[in-house]
């Protein structure tokens, strides 16, 4: 069966300013909805300055036109698609900037002074949301709220780096794709992309969801296999993959809060099912707690089973 598009789907939106106030707990229910049910959501008033984030993209978008479109326009895969053939290239000029726990952002060639300044600007601004984002998914797991900062971290904290990437105009955007389908490996991930052009599409259901140019500065937010696995399941990766477009050059500036090199991934020991029990003490506690929430009688059991007092 062909997997279809879906252009009615309203993707979650977290307002983070409610998650002080009032509203909190409607709020964390639907960051729960969006990572359990939809593994991609929309986070606004995110406490990022969106003027520095609107400096940030202007500044790649200029470093783009001054030192690699040129380049990419002259490479073999342009040649190629220009004779009527597909590579499994992918469309895109890209470049990765690690932060933590080593930045490299002095490596990068050509990459200015006020653009490293800009960038280590608003990286140290989106860490702190990271982190407090992770925090929030802890809760929702019902896990210590350092649950996920700890697992990912090696000596010195979680991995921390950025996928900066243009999708530049494409000639036969019938034959390319800018990124082919596929699941993030890391963690939770943060990205700050074009407010004009579209291409960025998730798959739900079956369906292909587009996620629209973000406007007002919002943070568009995926899960990573990591996540999913320590998670046991519960917040699930999605598939996606970017279009090329005719009319357009995309910008997508995607940060990783990433497990490090040497952390050793594992799901969380609360979010596993009880194993290795008879039937029949599990029908001897089931007798006295049936009408009672089935997660407390998974605890209980798995308490029973490692011999811990119940």
């Amino acid at each position: 069966m062909a997997l279809t598009k879906e252009r009615e789907m309203e993707i979650p939106v977290i307002d983070f300013g409610e998650l002080d106030g009032e509203n909190r707990m409607k709020t964390m229910s639907l960051l729960n909805h969006a990572c359990d049910k939809w593994g991609f959501f929309m986070v606004d008033n995110h406490g990022i300055d969106k003027e520095l984030m609107e400096k940030v993209k202007k500044m790649i978008n200029s470093h783009y036109e001054e030192h690699l479109k040129k380049k990419f326009y002259k490479s073999e895969m342009v040649k190629a698609l220009s004779e009527g053939k597909t590579s499994d290239a992918d469309w895109e000029s890209s470049f990765f900037i690690w932060h933590k726990p080593t930045s490299n952002i002095y490596t990068i060639r050509n990459i200015s002074d006020e653009l490293i300044k800009t960038m280590d600007e608003y990286i140290l601004q989106l860490h702190k949301f990271a982190e407090r984002l992770s925090n929030f998914m802890c809760e929702n797991l019902g896990l210590n709220q350092e649950y996920i900062m700890n697992a990912f971290s090696g000596p010195e904290g979680p991995a921390f780096g950025t996928k900066v990437a243009k999708y530049p105009e494409c000639p036969r955007p019938e034959l390319m794709r800018g990124l082919r389908e596929h699941t993030d490996a890391g963690g939770i991930i943060l990205l700050l992309q074009d407010d004009q052009v579209p291409g960025l599409e998730f798959l739900k259901d079956g369906k292909w969801v587009p996620i629209p140019p973000s406007k007002n500065n919002t943070i568009f937010v995926n899960t990573g296999d990591q996540l999913e696995i320590l998670s046991n399941g519960r917040y699930k990766s999605a598939v996606h993959r970017v279009m090329t477009v005719k009319d357009g050059c995309r910008l997508s500036i995607a940060t990783f809060y990433n497990p490090a090199d040497d952390a050793v991934i594992s799901t969380a020991p609360e979010l596993l099912y009880p194993s290795g029990y008879q039937f029949q003490d599990y029908l001897k506690l089931y007798s006295t707690t049936k009408f009672g929430d089935k997660g407390s009688r998974f605890h209980t059991m798995k308490k029973m089973v490692s011999g811990d007092s119940v």
